[in-house]
C-alpha cells in the first residue's frame, strides 16, 4: 500500500462526508474486488457506499445527487505493481490504468462528477473468469476494509 496517500484518505474518513463506490466484474475474479470492499465498507453519516459495477456511466445522476464532499471510485487497477498493491490517486493524475471491463473509463466519466474525485485502484493478479479473489488481493483489500471500518 501506499501508506502516505492512504494515511491522507483515513484523514478524509474523519471530516468529509465520503461516498465509495464500487467498479468491477464480479465474474472476472480480482477485478470485482472494488465491489467486494465497498459491500463490506459500514456506512455511517459520513460514510456512504454505492456498487455500479462495470456500467457507472448509468449512477452519474444518483452520485451526483448523494452530492458526497469526496467521491472515491474502488476499482482493480494495474499499477504494474505486486498483487494487492493499493494506492489512492486523485483523478486527475490517472493514466487511465484501469483494467479495461468499462464501457467508459473512469477518468473520463469523472468529468460529470461535480465534487473532488478520488479513484482507490487496487492491483490484481487474475483477472480471468472466476468468482474466486487472489489471496494477496483479498489479504489487501480485508485490511483496508479494517482501517475504514475501524
Amino acid at each position: 500500500m501506499k501508506q502516505d496517500k492512504l494515511n491522507r484518505l483515513f484523514e478524509l474518513l474523519q471530516t468529509k462526508i465520503i461516498l465509495f463506490v464500487g467498479i468491477g466484474n464480479a465474474l472476472k475474479s480480482d477485478d470485482g474486488i472494488g465491489i467486494y470492499i465497498c459491500k463490506s465498507i459500514g456506512q455511517t453519516n459520513k460514510i456512504k457506499t454505492l456498487i455500479v459495477e462495470s456500467g457507472i456511466e448509468k449512477f452519474v445522476g444518483k452520485i451526483n445527487s448523494i452530492n458526497p464532499e469526496i467521491l472515491i471510485l474502488v476499482d482493480c487497477t494495474d499499477f504494474k505493481e505486486e498483487p494487492g498493491f493499493i494506492n489512492l490517486l486523485p483523478i486527475e493524475q490517472i493514466q487511465d490504468f484501469t483494467v479495461n471491463t468499462h464501457t467508459i473509463s473512469v477518468k473520463r466519466i469523472s468529468e460529470f462528477f461535480k465534487m473532488k474525485t478520488f479513484l482507490l485502484g487496487v492491483q490484481p493478479e487474475n483477472v480471468k473468469f472466476g468468482e474466486v479473489f487472489s489471496i494477496k488481493v483479498l489479504n489487501s483489500a480485508d485490511e483496508l476494509i479494517d482501517k475504514i471500518n475501524a
